[in-house]
């Protein structure tokens, strides 16, 4: 699966957000209507994430330094965590506080055709972002369901840009149902209820969103085709005689760290081992072209050492060495 950045979506999304923004803001100064406030500012969050993705994405590009050198394709994570934060801080935080005051105390809704109007137009404007998203998202997910697609896409921003539409759908329905009620009843709690229902929804989005970026912020290994693919170039069965172990990192969406432990043949020579490193390399290149950083070493492979296991002092993450003491 492609790690494509969604630019398109992205813009098309912060376009969107910001037209929707300023109607709920307008239809709120005419209505009171706290759904239409709540949603107002869930669009102003939405349109700062779609900005946050796109900083991200331009500082990702730069070239790798000394002091970095494996380069900044993280950013694109630490952005899209961001955008979680923002989501549950901003917009699910604010919209449960504005519904339990509504809730509190209720008023009648005021020129209700302004809320209504909005929410229509805002699902139409939403509904052509969400539609781009998904076009684009097509193009990756292959054979995936939605729900595989969003958890193992290492590019951050069609998964962050598809739930963010998703739960802009839904919370317009939500207000619209809120403003609705609200007219049919005479009783403006349910506006409020509307209100705080959108907020639990904006968190859950931003919870899933924060468990998922920070998955790829801890790094995530390739995905099995990839790791499947990487194997069948690495080992050609002549001088690559099978690979002992090896273990794969991604640097960013579009950026793959590979270092394994190789087998050759016991009677080789050096410059014959080079030779088989440097064509292993090429071989991965070729087949994984986001396989930027490769890292071979040759080995004789031994059946009795393979059975002893991996070296747990020696692995990430494994025990500390021992260093003495009670």
């Amino acid at each position: 699966m492609s790690a494509s950045g969604g630019t398109k979506a992205i813009v098309a999304a912060l376009s969107a957000n910001l037209a929707i923004a300023v109607s709920k803001f307008v239809a709120f100064a005419f209505s009171g209507s706290s759904s239409m406030l709540a949603e107002g500012v869930h669009s102003l969050a939405d349109s700062g994430n779609q900005f946050l993705l796109l900083v991200g994405g331009k500082k990702a590009q730069r070239e790798a330094t000394p002091q970095h050198p494996f380069g900044y394709g993280r950013e694109r994570y630490v952005y899209a965590f961001l955008v979680s934060i923002v989501l549950f801080s901003i917009g699910g935080m604010f919209a449960i506080y504005e519904g339990y005051e509504k809730i509190s105390n209720p008023h009648e809704l005021k020129h209700w055709y302004w809320p209504v109007g909005v929410l229509v137009f805002a699902i139409i404007a939403e509904g052509f972002s969400f539609r781009t998203a998904i076009k684009e998202a097509d193009e990756l997910r292959g054979k995936l369901s939605w729900t595989q697609f969003v958890r193992r896409a290492k590019a951050p921003e069609l998964p962050v840009v598809l739930l963010e539409d998703f739960g802009a759908l839904i919370g317009l329905v939500l207000a619209l149902g809120g403003v609705g009620l609200s007219l049919l009843t005479g009783d403006g709690v349910w506006d409020g209820i509307g209100t705080v229902c959108i907020g639990v929804l904006l968190v859950l989005i931003a919870l899933v969103l924060a468990a998922e970026t920070k998955s790829l912020l801890l790094g995530e290994a390739a995905g099995t085709d990839v790791v499947q693919q990487i194997e069948a170039a690495m080992v050609d069965g002549d001088t690559v005689t099978r690979i002992i172990h090896m273990r794969t990192l991604h640097l960013g969406p579009e950026e793959l760290l590979i270092a394994a432990k190789i087998g050759v043949r016991h009677d080789d020579t050096a410059a014959e081992v080079a030779a088989a490193i440097d064509a292993a390399e090429a071989r991965i290149r070729a087949a994984v072209p986001i396989a930027r950083a490769i890292y071979l070493e040759p080995d004789i492979y031994s059946e009795a050492e393979a059975a002893k296991g991996p070296d747990r002092e020696a692995t990430p993450g494994g025990p500390a060495p021992h260093t003495g003491g009670h």
